[in-house]
């Protein structure tokens, strides 16, 4: 355990040095993030390899992986055509449990959900939400957003794993 909180610090303390601003401002694929909080980045693989990537990830950190859900499967079983579509959802509780702390109707938004998509074109996005964006939503001020900052920092490095840039 003490490792992997040692991998998640060492990740958490290079990426908090970076601004978010600088994230988004060298992705193409993250305009409008800050009008809705999404945020897509283009995968270079497809969708099997770029989950297996993600989830490789993610374990590589020492994050806890809790779910994957399938659903273009869901929606088969239903007798619904979907395109494939596969969630994600992670976190690290001794991060993510800081957003409940500081407000908690927070924990709509965690655990971390991912959503890894094929489009119309055969192109595969990781999808999820902007953890500054989620502060904003809930009305967390600046001086109570480093938790979120750091979550923002770690989410932008497991995609760029499979960032097709």
């Amino acid at each position: 355990m003490f490792a992997r909180t040692l991998k998640l610090a060492a990740v958490s303390a290079l990426l908090g040095s970076l601004p978010i601003s600088t994230t988004f401002a060298q992705n193409e694929s993250t305009k409008g993030a800050f009008e809705d909080g999404v945020v897509r980045v283009k995968s270079a693989y497809p969708l099997d390899e770029t989950i297996t990537r993600l989830k490789s990830d993610i374990a590589d950190k020492g994050i806890r992986f809790f779910l994957e859900v399938d659903q273009a499967k869901l929606a088969a079983d239903a007798g619904v055509h979907a395109r494939p579509s596969t969630l994600l959802i992670f976190g690290n509780p001794p991060l993510g449990t800081q957003f409940v702390a500081v407000k908690p109707q927070a924990g709509l938004d965690w655990p971390v959900r991912l959503l890894v998509q094929q489009d119309e074109q055969g192109n595969v996005w990781a999808v999820y939400t902007d953890f500054i964006w989620i502060a904003r939503r809930h009305g967390i001020e600046e001086a109570e957003q480093q938790p979120f900052k750091t979550a923002a920092g770690v989410i932008a490095s497991i995609t760029s794993s499979i960032n097709a840039k």
